[in-house]
């Protein structure tokens, strides 16, 4: 049985088609910045962030003056982060590259994945490949942290079909239809989503796009982890460092290179 037949490979970069609007919508989330700027002055030296995206948690630590590299593989992602520290004097750096495939030329003490970026390595292949090209940019006794959410298993199992109405950063009365199905096979959620522009810029228009997120289960995580030269150092369900329990929505690693 051909487990991937499902069309896993389809590109993510949908949701990122606009970066602006995105950056506009997730620029204010900030809950892990105080916890990876906890982690970042244990460490000390230069902290990657993969997956920087819009630099959302890059340039607030940044401004903390800690040295910074954001990589991502979206340009226009990487370009909008670029326009937003043109005119500062960060120490940020901006690199286009695939994160299962690093060439960074440099070892660093601590890097970090947020936002569950991890859920968009949809194969093996492509989550060992992303830890072994993680693992080869660490130094002896570096720090990995991520998170991802938790599959919850009672949630997962309905096609989940929504639509609201509401207010986007643009001022835009917007109607939204969301459908949301999961592939208990490839343990992978595809979600599309419909939004038409009820009054504000672009009135009448139609925006479309869709997105595949893998989930891993908590002891999946662990052999996972284990295969790939990390030891797990702490796991919490919140950047407030709560545990890990069966009602969490997301699960927080803390690995360490072995």
């Amino acid at each position: 049985m051909n487990l991937l037949k499902i069309d896993i490979f389809k590109s993510n970069f949908e949701k990122y088609n606009d970066p602006e609007q995105y950056d506009l919508e997730y620029q204010n989330y900030l809950n892990d910045v105080p916890f990876l700027a906890e982690w970042a002055n244990k460490q000390k030296g230069t902290v990657v962030d993969l997956g920087c995206g819009t630099g959302r948690a890059t340039i607030p630590l940044a401004q903390k003056g800690y040295k910074l590299i954001g990589v991502d593989l979206h340009e226009g992602m990487l370009n909008h982060a670029r326009g937003k520290t043109m005119n500062d004097s960060l120490s940020v750096e901006w690199i286009l590259q695939d994160c299962t495939k690093l060439s960074l030329n440099v070892l660093v003490s601590l890097m970090y994945m947020t936002g569950n970026s991890f859920q968009h390595f949809l194969t093996n292949e492509s989550q060992n490949q992303l830890l072994q090209s993680v693992h080869n940019h660490l130094e002896v006794n570096g720090v990995f942290i991520f998170n991802t959410r938790f599959p919850i298993l009672n949630e997962l199992a309905e096609v989940d079909e929504s639509t609201r109405i509401y207010q986007d950063q643009r001022n835009r009365k917007i109607r939204e239809k969301t459908k949301e199905t999961y592939h208990p096979l490839t343990q992978i959620l595809h979600c599309t989503s419909s939004r038409e522009i009820l009054d504000g810029p672009g009135k009448g228009s139609i925006e479309q796009d869709s997105i595949s997120l893998r989930y891993v289960f908590p002891l999946e995580m662990v052999r996972l982890l284990t295969q790939n030269g990390f030891s797990i150092l702490k796991t919490y369900s919140s950047w407030k460092k709560e545990p890990l329990k069966t009602s969490s929505s997301e699960m927080i690693f803390v690995c360490i290179k072995n």
